[in-house]
């Protein structure tokens, strides 16, 4: 019997990850002798659970709530994307120590030009919110070279934070960069908005002018339920396309299997069977 190289992901809670199912489906989709399970870490925990699965011969570690910091922490190395991101969620150990990435802007960005079929080149993006979300994604964004990405927050102070910290890669890029309050934004439609906040959960709408929704807007949630979001249904109100993060979900997860493996996997078809499965759940 062919041995099975051993990949998990860690958080807390931990049930509800859906990352076993995508990451099976990737290796019966792409013949990888994988396995790949799920670790509910004890809070404060992580590194003991970390050298533990090291030590068992595992080679790899999806990382989630509230465990990303941690494993930023635990990396000997970053990619620049981890790095700028301040957060970790896919570890990879190797002969030469622990490697820290970060695939959930890569994930938001294959997500919206591939499964949903919108190019981010040449666009206006509004991203809403400026936490760990948020930061992780910029970089990803800007590697598409919109026109113009614009960060807004309730807290503008925390938005000019991330606007100063990305200036220069905006500079590089020649995107045309700028965030604050709600009320600092351009004004007019914008082409793409991504709700970065972890509003939803609550069922709160993020700042936001209804101005800067309209008929050729996606308006896209990380978040992903059964039902559309508070901020989906909003959207659609304003005539916006839009749609939720459950295709960033297996796009981050098909981007650590390629880490991993050198092998990218077809996320559009496992989002497809996904949707069904809950769909069918409902």
């Amino acid at each position: 019997m062919t041995q099975r190289d051993q990949y998990v992901v860690i958080g807390n809670p931990i049930e509800h990850s859906k990352s076993p199912w995508i990451h099976a489906k990737f290796a019966i989709q792409t013949g990888e002798p994988i396995e790949y399970g799920r670790i509910l870490g004890p809070l404060g925990g992580f590194d003991k659970q970390a050298r533990t699965f090291m030590a068992s011969g595992g080679r790899g570690m999806n990382v989630t709530v509230p465990f990303k910091l941690d494993a930023h922490a635990f990396a000997n190395t970053l990619s620049p994307r981890a790095a700028a991101a301040g957060a970790v969620n896919t570890l990879s150990f190797g002969a030469d120590g622990v490697r820290g990435d970060n695939t959930d802007g890569v994930g938001l960005v294959r997500d919206i030009e591939v499964n949903l079929g919108v190019s981010l080149t040449g666009k206006r993006v509004l991203l809403l919110g400026a936490g760990g979300a948020a930061r992780g994604v910029v970089l990803p964004i800007f590697d598409r070279s919109p026109a113009a990405l614009t960060i807004v927050n309730r807290t503008a102070e925390k938005a000019l934070q991330l606007v100063d910290q990305f200036a220069e890669a905006a500079l590089a890029s020649n995107v045309r960069f700028a965030g604050g309050s709600a009320k600092s934004a351009e004004e007019g439609r914008y082409d793409v908005i991504v709700n970065a906040t972890a509003g939803s959960l609550d069922a709160a709408l993020p700042d936001c002018d209804a101005a800067a929704f309209g008929a050729g807007t996606l308006a896209y949630d990380m978040m992903y339920s059964a039902k559309p979001t508070v901020f989906m249904q909003h959207a659609e109100r304003l005539q916006a396309r839009a749609a939720d993060g459950l295709g960033m979900l297996v796009e981050q997860a098909a981007e650590s299997f390629f880490i991993w493996r050198g092998v990218r996997p077809d996320g559009g078809a496992v989002l497809r069977e996904l949707r069904q499965v809950l769909a069918a759940k409902v």
